[in-house]
């Protein structure tokens, strides 16, 4: 996959803003982490991925690209890069839960194209939404209670978690520390 410089310049900025704030998951992670995994099941594509995305103390580039894929706005078709500390609290947040399974992905990226049709629809998102920036996701884990995956959420205390029982999902993001729904 060719990047652009922009593009290469930003996943440097995102890996090394990643690579200073991982000390902030070690400690949810408990302990040295010799590989982070995660399976998610895209519910729109139907897209499954088992990827380690941080190995040998460090992300795992390849893994990164194929995660975004599957993370993608399926509706434009249109990737970009996934944040690497929202994996991290993915991967955080499924071993506090005691979770080996598939995480299903209500939505991930979210291009700005998409974002406004679905304002436009009514539907409601926020305009300035993480989604656009690859920094937020919705998602539910398969026999895991929603409440429970909210509270476990909140108790990481890293970024923004929002709770949406009538649609199933949780949303976290790597925004400041905030709760909602």
């Amino acid at each position: 996959m060719q990047h652009s410089r922009r593009q290469f310049l930003t996943i440097g900025a995102g890996l090394i803003s990643a690579a200073a704030s991982s000390q902030a998951f070690s400690a949810p992670l408990k302990g040295v982490q010799p590989e982070r995994t995660l399976q998610l099941r895209n519910l729109h594509t139907d897209e499954v991925i088992r990827a380690t995305y941080w190995e040998k103390g460090q992300y795992q580039l390849d893994s990164l690209d194929e995660i975004n894929r599957v993370l993608r706005d399926h509706r434009a078709n249109a990737v970009t890069h996934i944040d690497p500390i929202l994996l991290d609290q993915l991967h955080s947040l499924q071993n506090s839960l005691g979770h080996r399974g598939e995480l299903h992905i209500i939505s991930a990226y979210r291009s700005p194209e998409t974002n406004a049709k679905l304002l436009q629809q009514g539907h409601k998102v926020a305009k300035r939404s993480f989604h656009m920036q690859g920094r937020a996701i919705d998602i539910r884990v398969p026999g895991v209670h929603l409440r429970t995956t909210q509270k476990a959420a909140l108790a990481m205390k890293a970024g923004g978690v929002g709770y949406y029982p009538r649609s199933g999902f949780i949303h976290l993001d790597t925004g400041r520390v905030r709760r909602w729904g």
